[in-house]
């Protein structure tokens, strides 16, 4: 956004959740603000766990400052719904014109169904295996391991598989929340518990969110840990919207980055293989799982709370 505007003089328009705020926060205080390079910016944010409406726990907080918090950073705001009226938005697109002016941003919080549209996603990508299928292959392998998985649709199919065996969740951390940061808990955990083997499944998405972790947990001293990254080339959690560039080639960086072994899996059976094998020699271990986009229909939600599942896992990791 600030190099198209280096280019063009004109402001760009940035659209995300607000549970990407927080990524965010540095450059917009640091670079785009009126007192370093004064670079106008138009953010477009969908507002979850707006205040009264029910959400899920991870976005409560950040759903309550998400307003003030905008505001903290200098941006102007305007809250759209579905009943916000032409005269409103007329009167904050005159306010806004004047702060971009000055070069300082605006920001539109959406509520949900704010907006509407007539465009369908057809994205696609197939794959033989699932990725609920892949997390079943790895729990079966891998016994009485500790589990980080990471936020979205991945920590609600470890969750669901272990209902589905009848198995306790005590060996698992599901992430929710902190998207991308999955693979630095498993790190630190691995440090912590040396005899035990400590698997992160992680995602495409996440992963590229901060791919600086796999430098990170490559060359952070664990040599237990196992980290699994399913590529379906989507941020599904979040809408399935296409990797930006298209899916990336994550054995190549774990090797560049440095990861002890490195393998990869897309089948059942070839995964089956590939987790025995990653459990057998010395870690870092990088496992690329290529997996199909999609799940379920009636996939559910953990129906333990998260300070439940982090007293469970706790409880676990003292006896190892």
């Amino acid at each position: 956004a600030a190099g198209h505007y280096l280019a063009t003089g004109k402001p760009a328009l940035v659209y995300m959740q607000n549970s990407g705020i927080g990524n965010a926060v540095n450059p917009i205080v640091s670079l785009l603000d009126d007192r370093v390079y004064g670079i106008p910016c138009v953010f477009v944010v969908g507002w979850r766990g707006e205040p009264g409406v029910h959400d899920e726990p991870q976005h409560v907080f950040q759903g309550e400052i998400t307003t003030t918090l905008l505001e903290d950073m200098g941006l102007a705001t305007m809250v759209i719904g579905k009943n916000t009226g032409e005269n409103e938005t007329d009167a904050f697109f005159k306010t806004a014109r004047e702060q971009l002016k000055q070069g300082k941003s605006v920001a539109f919080i959406i509520r949900k169904g704010g907006f509407t549209t007539d465009a369908s996603h057809t994205f696609r990508v197939d794959a033989p295996m699932t990725r609920e299928q892949a997390i079943g292959c790895i729990l079966d392998e891998a016994g009485e391991d500790i589990f980080v998985s990471t936020t979205g649709k991945t920590s609600r199919e470890v969750f669901e598989t272990r209902e589905a065996r009848g198995e306790g969740h005590g060996n698992d951390f599901l992430t929710v929340g902190s998207m991308g940061h999955a693979s630095m808990i498993a790190l630190g955990i691995a440090l912590e518990k040396e005899n035990a083997h400590v698997w992160c499944i992680d995602g495409d998405g996440a992963a590229m969110m901060h791919l600086g972790g796999m430098r990170a947990l490559a060359r952070g001293g664990a040599t237990n840990v196992i980290h699994v990254i399913v590529n379906n080339g989507s941020h599904e959690s979040v809408g399935g919207m296409p990797i930006a560039g298209g899916a990336a080639d994550f054995a190549a960086i774990g090797r560049a980055v440095g990861y002890k072994n490195v393998f990869t899996a897309g089948s059942e059976e070839e995964l089956r293989v590939v987790v025995k094998e990653a459990k057998a020699v010395e870690g870092p271990v990088l496992i690329e799982v290529r997996a199909a986009l999609g799940a379920r229909d009636n996939l559910g939600r953990p129906t333990t709370t998260p300070k439940e599942n982090r007293d469970a896992l706790m409880r676990t990791l003292k006896e190892r």
